[in-house]
């Protein structure tokens, strides 16, 4: 499937959250709960003049109808890119279909998953684009 290409400026949102993670995991390191690294993140990215959206609700929409389900996004930045926040032994294949299902409920195109429960950061970390 060839997509379009991503907005430059979505792509640079991007790049901000690749070097937020990068200081984040460099300064805390692995072994943390999901919840630290969500907020460090959160605050790293805001440091950086980006708008960040934690927890954000994201309803199901089914047959016609809209249904809140439970499902929440841990960040949305610059109302541009879906950021999935993880501190597992391992990402799983589950792992990047629940990231690729948040970007088509939510109609954006780009997200990462980011795992911090890594000894390299670069290690953790998947792009995904719809």
């Amino acid at each position: 499937m060839i997509h379009e290409a991503i907005m430059e400026t979505t792509e640079t949102v991007g790049r901000q959250v690749i070097d937020a993670a990068l200081a984040v995991h460099r300064l805390l390191g692995p072994g943390l709960l999901e919840s630290a690294y969500e907020h460090c993140l959160a605050k790293e990215l805001e440091q950086r003049s980006l708008r960040v959206d934690r927890q954000l609700a994201l309803p199901v929409v089914y047959r016609g109808f809209t249904l809140e389900a439970g499902y929440r996004v841990d960040l949305l930045v610059a109302k541009s890119v879906v950021v999935e926040v993880k501190a597992v032994e391992a990402l799983t294949p589950v792992h990047d279909s629940q990231l690729l299902t948040y970007l088509k409920l939510s109609g954006h195109r780009l997200g990462f998953l980011i795992n911090f429960n890594v000894p390299l950061i670069k290690q953790g970390i998947r792009r995904k684009v719809v």
